[in-house]
């Protein structure tokens, strides 16, 4: 009889524990994730299918710039004249390709003229010799930094121009240097500041401001100037 009882109340005890555990609550899972969804990348100006003119969106310009195939810049690192090749450390010297838009020259000369791009531009109409001018006349001469653009200079020295000239910039290439980045094209050579979203193309027809430069009245040796 004791024998039973003991089956019996042994039978109770795991009948109770078995019901017990079947009535636990249910386990929720709260995410605890503070990821925020990622915005997409503003959309890029379409590429214009021919190269920019007078009076474009800075944002065609630059598009059209970018789209070219870039350069290796080691390559412009150096300039030849008369058969002796300079090196010019940081600076960059190139040429544009010759053909309608005439011949450029753009060289950089970080120890006397800052973050300046400076270009030779055989203008088929130059800038007539301002009466302020003193010194040998430059009409095509061009100095561009991004918020000022320079055209004719009254030139006592050639500038970093006495070392020659820098290897040709092909044609539908891009060459990128601190805040610039120029593109060569057979209309002219377009050149880009991304500093401050300015532009210009420079070519035997004239020289051309885009973006934030506008006409003010020019220093004293210069023939005309455009500031942002």
């Amino acid at each position: 009889m004791r024998v039973s009882m003991l089956v019996a109340v042994s039978l109770l005890v795991a009948g109770c524990s078995h019901a017990i555990g079947s009535h636990s609550h249910p386990t929720t899972t709260v995410s605890l994730s503070t990821t925020a969804p990622v915005a997409a990348p503003p959309a890029k100006p379409p590429v214009p299918r021919s190269a920019p003119g007078a009076g474009a969106p800075i944002a065609d310009v630059i598009a059209w710039v970018e789209a070219a195939a870039p350069a290796d810049a080691a390559r412009y690192h150096s300039a030849i004249r008369d058969g002796t090749t300079t090196e010019l450390g940081d600076d960059i010297a190139f040429t544009g390709p010759s053909g309608p838009a005439g011949k450029v020259r753009c060289m950089t000369d970080t120890k006397h003229s800052g973050a300046t791009l400076s270009c030779l531009v055989d203008l088929s109409t130059p800038l007539p010799r301002p009466a302020t001018a003193y010194g040998e006349w430059k009409g095509g001469w061009v100095d561009f930094s991004g918020s000022s653009l320079q055209v004719g200079s009254a030139r006592a020295d050639p500038g970093p121009f006495i070392d020659g000239d820098g290897p040709q910039l092909p044609d539908g290439s891009s060459l990128s240097f601190g805040d610039f980045r120029c593109r060569a094209d057979h209309v002219g050579l377009f050149c880009v500041n991304y500093a401050y979203r300015s532009a210009v193309r420079l070519a035997a027809a004239g020289v051309e401001p885009f973006g934030c430069l506008r006409p003010v009245p020019p220093p004293d040796g210069v023939g005309a100037k455009f500031s942002c």
